[in-house]
């Protein structure tokens, strides 16, 4: 066991002071993300849901900001064992408090993710309508679809622009026509394939994690995970990089975020290993 001791990583003081200030503003706006997230998908909730919703579409309610908020938590949790809390102290119910308060991060995540899939899933279901012009629709109580989670009102002043074939989709009152019904799916899709490729690189820091505890972490499984978090996190930077070609911001700037954060989170394991194998060497030295 050994105390953690980060400085050297750097260099000198200013290095690691401005690795820290970074990192935990990173954090920060993490956190301010899921406040914005709440935002959005409660102004959508007026149109997806505006007769209520059931206990049970609560998940897909409110999907980015529940797995958002769980993500912040899991990820500080990293911070904690991988960069704050010294070996030799996590041990006993400290280490088994982070570990279920982030298996329970986990299962959260993991249902967040059956949110996503359930708001793809409604954009399959639309039904066409007998009207070949969306204003023929206006001032009718129904809500038009501008993009994935962002609607408006429709009246006679926003229903020009649009293609022939009118949809609704089922179980709202939301209309549109086809493309932009597709590009909302495209979106909805990413969301799913984001949050699905998350959870893999959770489960893989979680690995390493452990097995580094265990002082069990070899250099062939290294290679191994380091090899698949190439593939995951340049699916992630696929999605990133498709939510700044579909102009959505909000997404676009929180995946840059995440792998931001996540970068520091290897760094912390990548130091932690590194400072383990030279206690190591000093021991059997």
């Amino acid at each position: 066991m050994h105390t953690r001791s980060h400085r050297g990583l750097f260099g000198n003081r200013n290095a690691y002071t401005l690795f820290t200030l970074v990192k935990y503003l990173t954090y920060a706006a993490l956190c301010f993300n899921t406040w914005l997230f709440f935002q959005e998908e409660l102004g959508a909730l007026q149109h997806t849901f505006a007769d209520g919703f059931k206990p049970q579409q609560f998940i897909q309610v409110f999907s980015a900001t529940i797995d958002t908020f769980s993500w912040v938590v899991l990820l500080l949790l990293f911070e904690l064992e991988t960069w704050i809390i010294p070996d030799e102290k996590l041990t006993g119910w400290v280490k088994r408090s982070i570990h279920w308060v982030r298996l329970l991060c986990g299962v959260i995540i993991v249902y967040a993710f059956t949110g996503y899939w359930a708001e793809l899933a409604q954009f399959f279901r639309l039904q066409a309508q007998p009207v070949s012009d969306l204003c023929q629709l206006a001032d009718q109580g129904l809500s038009v679809i501008l993009d994935l989670d962002d609607y408006v009102a429709l009246t006679a002043s926003n229903c020009s622009g649009y293609g022939s074939e009118i949809f609704r989709m089922e179980g709202t009152r939301i209309v549109g026509d086809a493309a932009h019904f597709d590009s909302a799916r495209w979106l909805a899709w990413t969301d799913v394939i984001n949050a699905g490729t998350w959870i893999l690189v959770v489960i893989m820091l979680e690995v390493e994690v452990r097995l580094q505890l265990r002082g069990a972490l070899s250099q062939s499984v290294t290679s191994v995970t380091r090899v698949l978090k190439f593939v995951l996190y340049g699916t992630l930077l696929v999605c990133a990089a498709y939510w700044g070609y579909a102009g959505d911001f909000l997404d676009f700037w929180d995946a840059f975020l995440w792998l931001f954060a996540f970068i520091f989170i290897e760094m912390n394991v990548f130091e932690w290993q590194a400072q383990a194998a030279d206690s190591e060497a000093l021991e059997a030295a």
